[in-house]
């Protein structure tokens, strides 16, 4: 494959591709590097490649002009192609991504600089844009050194041990398992004893469990791309079991106080699906406690049935899990109320999150929500409304108030069942 590498910089990577596996495999002719410098491709007497932005701002932007001749120069006709720019504003990099672009004969790597590039220089000549994490560095060269010695790896010739390839981090979505070497023991640490015992299909069984779990643990996103067995699945699931984290998170239907169509403030009234499917949305992702809020006595006594056919009568023994999940069920007359149980569990009271259809200022995220939750021993009791929603009082009071959940039409219209899944998978899935 041919890497060519278009920089301000050229002098950077001197030293980067000079040893280890790219170096031979330059020696080897399995690839072929060349760094471009951009400033001969700039049509100004002293190279200028950059300028101010247009609007004003700080920092300079790299111009399109000196790119369009690198890219219209150095592109081969007879090669398939793909120009890169490196860019924080691109997507993420990864192993797949790098075994996807050993598919192209040539790959042309733009490095970004300064406060940026024109965005002219995206719309046209750029076939994908690429960033290698969420930090920022100098520039766009040390971004072009990680693609190049993730991609090399994948193409024929580069590593010498192939085996070695197919068990390396993040191949087929795990991360690699511990390994060890001599001495047998090391400052009190043995080496693990399976390794020892010359068991090859135990020691295969070990090293995949160890990948499972180290994933699981690091990044358990990835387990989303790993194929399991059956047994690797159950290995899992213990995993997941033994290692819940110790998050104090409470959830409520509020019946009162909501509003209706004409935007009044009422009471609404109890669904037995909505009991049914929270509840058991709420187990599955290890809610403590759900509270159904409702003022109105007959509405409470109806959902009491409900809840007792499931804990003490007949369902108890038609269906256990469901049983289970009517068990976090309480059922009181105010938010307030719920808030007092809480505080008499927990010792202090819960920071209350509210979630709405609408738009509001100062608005939280789902990800800086989950690591609050995650990073901190307060207990949190997330309200659901129903009928048009909670009230403009109850969400002003609220220490959080999430963003909405949307998709790409403008029907805002879910029921608060599906709400409360997705408000609960996106807060405590585990990526799997």
């Amino acid at each position: 494959m041919k890497f060519d590498i278009v920089t301000i910089f050229p002098g950077f990577f001197d030293s980067v591709f000079s040893f280890g596996v790219i170096s031979k495999a330059i020696e080897s002719g399995a690839v072929d590097i060349n760094v471009h410098d951009l400033r001969s491709y700039s049509d100004s007497k002293h190279g200028k490649t950059d300028d101010t932005p247009y609007g004003g701002g700080s920092g300079m932007l790299m111009t399109p002009g000196p790119i369009d001749n690198a890219v219209s120069e150095i592109k081969e006709k007879k090669l398939r192609s793909a120009v890169i720019l490196t860019t924080p504003k691109g997507d993420e990099f990864n192993d797949h991504m790098a075994q996807e672009l050993c598919g192209f004969d040539q790959l042309i790597i733009l490095c970004g600089r300064y406060e940026g590039v024109d965005e002219r220089v995206s719309e046209l000549y750029v076939d994908m844009k690429i960033s290698t994490g969420k930090y920022i560095n100098s520039g766009g060269e040390y971004a072009c050194s990680l693609i190049v010695d993730a991609v090399s790896r994948y193409l024929p010739g580069v590593l010498g041990n192939t085996e070695s390839l197919a068990s390396e981090s993040l191949k087929n979505g795990l991360l690699e398992y511990p390994q060890y070497t001599k001495p047998r023991t090391y400052e009190g640490r043995d080496v693990p004893e399976v390794l020892l015992s010359g068991d090859h299909e135990r020691i295969r069984k070990w090293r995949r469990q160890q990948s499972i779990k180290a994933t699981f643990v690091q990044s358990p996103s990835c387990l989303d791309d790993a194929r399991l067995s059956e047994d690797e699945d159950s290995f899992l699931q213990k995993l997941k079991a033994d290692a819940s984290p110790d998050f104090r998170v409470y959830i409520a239907l509020v019946h009162y106080p909501a509003y209706n169509s004409r935007m009044e403030v009422v009471p609404t009234a109890f669904k037995s699906i909505d009991a049914h499917d929270i509840s058991r949305d709420a187990t599955t992702y290890g809610i403590r406690k759900f509270y159904l809020i409702n003022p109105v006595e007959q509405q409470r006594i109806l959902a009491g049935r409900l809840v007792d056919h499931w804990i003490e009568g007949e369902g108890k023994n038609f269906n256990e899990s469901k049983s289970r999940a009517f068990g976090i069920i309480s059922l009181v007359s105010t938010i307030d109320e719920a808030v007092g149980q809480i505080e008499e569990i927990e010792g202090k009271k819960p920071k209350i999150v509210t979630t709405d259809a609408r738009f509001s200022e100062d608005m939280t995220g789902y990800r800086e929500l989950r690591e609050k939750i995650f990073e901190n021993t307060d207990p949190f009791l997330i309200l659901f409304g129903t009928g048009w929603g909670l009230t403009l009082e109850t969400i002003q009071a609220s220490d959080y108030v999430l963003k909405p959940i949307s998709g790409y039409s403008d029907f805002n219209h879910l029921s608060v069942r599906s709400a409360a899944a997705i408000v609960l998978d996106r807060l405590f899935s585990c990526g799997i």
